[in-house]
């Protein structure tokens, strides 16, 4: 397991807040006086333990364990880690200052998609986000629903999330990074999501990964748009909704036919198409492989880095062996 997870499943994000902040129990989550802006009134901070993060409406700061601990301590990222670390009963191993650099970068966006996710709530509910909400409503979708997902609206224009950002302090190259903007050919560039539903995509630790996006124009294309592929968002490895399941997907049963002309040997046959399957459960469920992107050597290339499926992670494999004869192969095969 990366330290940075095993770090954050080893602590618990309210324990460490607690220690600076006083927090009271609301509904699933924590509330309290955000420590790092004038919150007296009306208490701003609120901590959400199912996906260990925080985030404070007030002065829009937010993120994970790590963040929070680099913000109350003035640290970077390489400080926090130790720190908690040695607080987790971690061994940190070196890591090169690539992996630094690129689990550094890494957390910067995550933070920024945070406070998208912040952005594009605070606009559900504002004047403008009302046909998206009555659109939510309609599907039979309650507020705790609506609240519970974090769902939210991306205004109808092409500039209004660039600017916000913008005005924060965000760079343009940072903002494609995370995907939150697309480029023309010209070299501009204009708000990703317009018009739309928002749906915060998450990874199994509940971290911001993307969204992804319904439109309201009943002439839009697409229907739907995701993030596109960045460091944190890879289609083929999020499922959306997982943060809040147990984290556990199990194929319980695989029905395949397959058209294999003449079955002259169909034990052979069935054992590659066997094969198959494994091959594609394991790429769809299991680790993904991990590059080096200097070098584009593989990371994880031999069994002690990489966890092929077992025969016990592999569903019942049902085969049906359809028999058209090829008209120009030897025996029809």
């Amino acid at each position: 397991m990366d330290p940075v997870e095993e770090i954050k499943s080893r602590l618990d994000i309210v324990d460490i807040v607690s220690e600076t902040v006083q927090l009271r129990k609301s509904g699933k989550n924590y509330i309290g006086f955000c420590p790092f802006h004038p919150n007296t009134r009306t208490p701003a901070f609120v901590v959400f333990p199912e996906t260990g993060t925080w985030h404070c409406f007030g002065c829009q700061k937010g993120g994970d364990l790590f963040a929070f601990v680099m913000e109350r301590e003035g640290w970077d990222f390489a400080e926090a880690l130790k720190h908690l670390a040695q607080r987790a009963g971690v061994e940190l191993r070196p890591r090169s200052p690539q992996a630094v650099q690129e689990a550094e970068e890494h957390e910067r966006l995550r933070h920024l998609l945070e406070e998208a996710a912040t952005f594009f709530r605070h606009h559900l509910r504002s004047p403008a986000g009302k046909a998206a909400l009555d659109y939510l409503h309609r599907r039979g979708l309650t507020d705790e629903t609506i609240e519970a997902w974090g769902l939210g609206y991306a205004p109808n224009a092409r500039d209004t999330l660039l600017h916000f950002f913008r005005e924060k302090g965000y760079a343009v190259e940072t903002l494609l990074q995370a995907g939150l903007l697309s480029q023309r050919d010209d070299d501009s560039v204009y708000d990703r999501f317009r018009h739309r539903v928002m749906f915060p995509i998450r990874d199994a630790q509940g971290r911001m990964a993307g969204f992804g996006a319904r439109t309201l124009d009943p002439e839009g294309v697409p229907k739907y748009l995701n993030t596109p592929q960045t460091p944190l968002f890879d289609k083929g490895s999020l499922l959306y909704g997982l943060d809040k399941a147990t984290g556990q997907v199990r194929v319980t049963r695989y029905v395949q036919a397959q058209d294999v002309g003449v079955a002259i040997n169909p034990m052979s046959v069935e054992g590659q198409l066997e094969g198959g399957v494994v091959q594609g459960i394991g790429r769809a469920l299991t680790e993904d492989m991990q590059l080096d992107m200097e070098t584009g050597e593989v990371r994880t290339s031999s069994l002690s880095t990489y966890l092929m499926p077992l025969a016990v992670d592999l569903p019942e494999i049902e085969n049906i062996l359809i028999r058209v004869p090829a008209e120009d192969g030897p025996f029809g095969a």
